[in-house]
C-alpha cells in the first residue's frame, strides 16, 4: 500500500472521532454566530461553493427545508455570482433581510467563492462564511463567519478531501437546526432533540466503515477492468453522488459521474457499456421508491450494481451484485454523512488496485500551486461588481 493511499484511508477510518471532537465546538459556534435576527430575517438561504463544498450544499438544502422551515438553494459559485447575485435585487430593493448566503470554502481562498459571497454583501444579503481559516480572503470577504476548523491530519501530500467535507456537512446541518430554533420551527426540546441525533453519527460512521470494509476492498480488486463509474442519487445524495464521483476522479483518475436517481433513467440508460459500475446511494426517503425502480432498469441492461442502503433493506438490494449497508437509521436530511462513507473508501481502495497517484500526481502541466496550477482556482480573476 502507498503512503498517499494509506493517509486516504486513514482519514476515512478516523472521521468518527474527528466529528466527536469536533461536534461540541461546532455546536457552540453556530448558537453563537446564528442569532435570532439574523435567523428570524431570513427569508431565503443559498449555500455555494466549488467541488466538495458545493457537494455539501446539495447535502444540506433539504435540511434547511424540513428542519429551519426556510427555503433553500444550492448552486455552485459560478452560478451564484455571476448569474445568480445579480438578479437578487427584487423590484428596486436590495435583498438586505431576506437572503442569506453561505460560502463554503474550507482553505478560504477558493476565488470564485470569495467573489460569490462579495458580490451577495453587494446586492444587500447576509454573507456568511464558512470556513476552517480564519484570516482568509472569504472570512475578509463575510460579514458573518461560521469557524469550522478540524484538527491537522499529519500528511504533507495532497490527498482527496474527505475530513473537510463531513466537517460542512455537520456546521450546516447544526446551523440549520439553529436557524429552526431561532425562529420557532423548532421548540428547544425538539432543537436539543435533532443536535442529540447529529451527536450519535460518529458511533454509526465507525460501524458502517468497519461492516463494509473488507468487501470494498475485494469490490476493488474483482472490478479491477472497470474503466468508468456512475454514482446514483436523490435529493441531498445527488450531492453525494456527485461527492463520489469527484473522489474517484481525484483518487484514480477514472471517468466517473454523478447523476441524478430520474435523471439516470433519461440519460445514463442509453450507455454503450453494458458493465459500468453504477452505485445505487439510497437512504430512506423521498425518493427511495423511484431508486428501486431504476436499479431493476440498471441490472435488467447489465449494468454491474451496487446498492448502498440502510441494513436490512430488500429492494434494491434484491437487484445488486454487492450490498454495502449503512448502520443504524438516519434521517434522509442527515443521511449524506453516512452513505458517502463506502464509495470514500472504493476510490482509496482502487488508487491502490491500480497503483495510481491521487490527482495523477499534479502531472501533466498540473500543479499543486494555487489550489490547481494553470486552473487558477485561488488566483482566479474576482469580479467586484456585477449587474443585471
Amino acid at each position: 500500500m502507498s503512503l498517499k493511499t494509506s493517509a486516504m484511508l486513514q482519514q476515512v477510518h478516523g472521521l468518527a472521532d474527528m466529528l466527536w471532537e469536533c461536534f461540541e465546538s461546532f455546536d457552540e459556534e453556530s448558537r453563537r454566530v446564528l442569532d435570532s435576527e439574523l435567523c428570524v430575517s431570513a427569508k431565503r438561504i443559498l449555500i455555494t461553493g466549488c467541488g466538495d463544498s458545493h457537494h455539501a450544499a446539495l447535502g444540506a438544502r433539504l435540511a434547511f427545508h424540513t428542519i429551519a422551515g426556510v427555503p433553500c438553494e444550492a448552486l455552485s459559485s459560478l452560478q451564484f455570482s455571476r448569474y445568480t447575485a445579480p438578479f437578487l435585487y427584487s423590484s428596486g430593493s436590495s435583498a438586505l433581510d431576506t437572503d442569506v448566503v453561505i460560502g463554503i470554502s474550507v482553505s478560504g481562498e477558493v476565488a470564485r467563492t470569495i467573489e460569490a459571497l462579495r458580490l451577495a454583501g453587494k446586492a444587500g444579503a447576509t454573507a456568511v462564511a464558512l470556513t476552517g481559516s480564519l484570516d482568509s480572503r472569504i472570512a475578509r470577504s463575510a460579514q458573518v463567519v461560521l469557524k469550522t476548523v478540524v484538527p491537522p491530519f499529519p500528511s504533507a501530500a495532497p490527498i482527496p478531501g474527505v475530513r473537510s467535507y463531513a466537517a460542512s456537512l455537520m456546521m450546516l446541518y447544526l446551523s440549520a437546526i439553529q436557524v429552526g430554533q431561532m425562529r420557532g420551527t423548532l421548540t428547544a426540546a425538539e432543537a436539543d432533540q435533532l443536535r442529540g441525533e447529529l451527536s450519535s453519527l460518529p458511533l454509526a460512521i465507525a460501524e458502517t466503515v468497519s461492516a463494509n470494509e473488507e468487501r470494498i476492498k475485494k469490490l476493488a480488486e474483482d472490478w479491477a477492468d472497470a474503466s468508468e463509474f456512475v454514482f446514483v442519487g436523490g435529493g441531498p445524495n445527488y450531492g453525494t453522488a456527485l461527492f463520489s464521483a469527484a473522489k474517484i476522479l481525484e483518487a484514480s483518475g477514472d471517468p466517473a459521474v454523478g447523476q441524478d436517481t430520474e435523471e439516470w433513467a433519461h440519460l445514463q440508460y442509453f450507455a454503450r457499456e453494458p458493465r459500468t459500475p453504477t452505485f445505487f446511494i439510497v437512504p430512506e426517503g423521498r425518493s427511495s421508491d423511484r431508486a428501486g425502480e431504476v436499479a431493476v432498469a440498471a441490472k435488467a441492461i447489465g449494468r454491474r450494481v451496487v446498492a448502498i442502503v440502510p441494513e436490512g433493506e430488500q429492494t434494491i438490494s434484491a437487484q445488486a451484485d454487492v450490498v454495502l449497508p449503512v448502520m443504524e437509521g438516519v434521517r434522509e436530511a442527515f443521511s449524506p454523512l453516512l452513505y458517502c462513507l463506502a464509495t470514500e473508501l472504493f476510490a482509496a481502495y482502487r488508487a491502490q488496485v491500480l497503483d495510481e497517484p491521487f490527482f495523477r500526481d499534479f502531472s501533466g502541466g498540473r500543479s499543486v500551486k494555487e489550489g490547481g496550477g494553470i486552473s487558477r482556482i485561488q488566483s482566479s480573476v474576482i469580479q467586484e461588481e456585477t449587474h443585471p
